[in-house]
């Protein structure tokens, strides 16, 4: 019971930080301004920024995978395939974010996808931070002189 009610902590407290690193990005891009009249419905922007947060989301995923797999690996193999995938699609999904708010003209709700590419910004940059400690991981377990 206790575990259970720590893990729903601790995913509450993950969101809330994804949130506010969102809102943070949002704020220095200079577009945190809500949009005077709103669009509805998918515009490129909103898809092409939809697109980035899924390979950001497959970039988090992977990287988790990853680092969790590292931890105890098994087979013959260096495990270094899954990590360094991760580390590409979260900085694909990082460049297609940034590219996405240099871009955009207006503030949420303008169909300009601000709101998506603030959140693939920043699900690239946790995808990207798994990833890399998955990477060393496994490469201190290969190589004798890292394990110092």
């Amino acid at each position: 019971m206790k575990r259970t009610i720590l893990i729903i902590l601790a995913a509450l407290a993950a969101l809330a930080l994804f949130y506010l690193l969102v809102h943070a990005v949002l704020v220095a891009a200079h577009v945190s301004e809500p949009a005077p009249t709103t669009v509805r419905g998918m515009t490129p922007r909103r898809l092409w920024a939809l697109a980035a947060d899924a390979l950001g989301l497959t970039a988090v995923v992977i990287g988790g995978f990853a680092l969790r797999r590292s931890a105890g690996r098994l087979g013959t193999g260096t495990g270094r395939m899954t990590p360094v995938a991760g580390l590409g699609a979260g900085i694909i999904a990082v460049i297609n974010g940034g590219l996405n708010l240099a871009v955009a003209t207006g503030g949420p709700g303008s169909g300009n996808g601000v709101i998506g590419a603030a959140g693939a910004l920043v699900l690239g940059l946790i995808g990207m931070t798994l990833s890399g400690l998955a990477l060393i991981r496994s490469r201190a377990k290969t190589d004798p002189a890292m394990v110092k």
